[in-house]
């Protein structure tokens, strides 16, 4: 059972539904630490006063605001629990919206809201299924950590999760890393959504979306241990300069049938192309022709009424 994070509410309108907050999500990384290289002796952060010059433990620390280098104000824990703002005990449900209409970039780290106790059961539940019901997400304000951030809430398997969120001001414009300009054909925009086709799947599981990392560092310790040869290195292949888009495109969607086990031919050359001149002025020589015949019969038809207006018709 995770531990519990941070207690408090959440506020809907005037719903109140008491939760305990904890992860979602687990790290399963190889930890290393730091060790004497002469005689392996562990390394150990301290914590020491700069005006005693000796260590200090736990107990005797503080959070305190710099004003100048001889002057801090101290700023205990329950004073930061008692901050006079309303998201310091709870989360305030701001408004709804739909999930597409939230930037991911914005999207941070997932947190489970666990309902504390029997009187939290009802409101939970009326919670999240509005919000399944009504396919839309939460935003909420809420403070932990000395400082008042922004959450998404939303749904997942029965259970409200809370995603942190940046405030807007904290998303930096990617408009100075855009490349310079340049021109992209159909066909190459063709062939890569034919690629998309080819790697496309219905789900994130499998052997590709494994920690490869976490296990080749865990074959050499292993193999350390065991004071056995270390696992040899896969060779590389260093990226070649792209030459021919197209030619890649091609060659990158056999490689992505081959690896799914498709047979067939995976060349992009069956995709639509654009028209070339030559048939455009195939197109357009009979058109050219029936305007002249046209052309022909017109005055052929003016030169009689001539001839025929000419005539006068004799006297009785």
């Amino acid at each position: 059972m995770p531990r519990t994070i941070w207690s408090g509410a959440i506020s809907f309108g005037l719903v109140t539904v008491p939760i305990n907050v904890v992860s979602a999500t687990e790290d399963h990384s190889i930890r290393f630490h730091q060790y004497h290289l002469e005689d392996g002796g562990r390394i150990r952060t301290r914590k020491v006063c700069e005006l005693e010059d000796r260590e200090v433990g736990q107990g005797e620390i503080g959070k305190g605001y710099e004003v100048t280098k001889t002057q801090v104000i101290p700023i205990s824990d329950e004073e930061l629990r008692e901050l006079p703002l309303p998201t310091a005990k709870s989360i305030e449900i701001e408004a709804f919206v739909p999930l597409e209409s939230v930037d991911s970039i914005r999207i941070g780290e997932g947190y489970y809201l666990q309902p504390a106790g029997q009187v939290a059961a009802k409101p939970y539940k009326l919670l999240r299924q509005a919000l399944a019901r009504s396919a839309k997400v939460a935003v909420a304000k809420y403070a932990w950590s000395g400082r008042e951030r922004l959450g998404l809430l939303r749904v997942r398997d029965d259970v409200i999760v809370l995603h942190a969120m940046r405030w807007p001001d904290e998303i930096r414009d990617p408009a100075e890393l855009l490349p310079p300009p340049v021109e992209i054909s159909r066909e190459e925009i063709d062939g890569a959504l034919a690629l998309m086709d080819t790697m496309t799947r219905e789900d994130l599981e499998g052997e590709e979306f494994r920690d490869t990392y976490t296990d080749a560092l865990a074959q050499v310790i292993e193999a350390k241990q065991g004071d056995k040869p270390l696992p040899e290195a896969p060779q590389a292949e260093e990226p070649g300069k792209v030459l021919d888009l197209m030619a890649a495109l091609t060659e990158s969607v056999s490689k992505a049938k081959a690896a799914r086990g498709e047979t067939g031919d995976a060349a992009v050359h069956d995709l639509p192309k654009k028209r070339t001149a030559a048939k455009k002025t195939a197109k357009k020589t009979p058109a050219g022709k029936t305007t002249a015949k046209t052309e022909q019969k017109t005055t052929a038809a003016k030169k009689t009424t001539k001839k025929a207006a000419g005539r006068r018709p004799r006297s009785a």
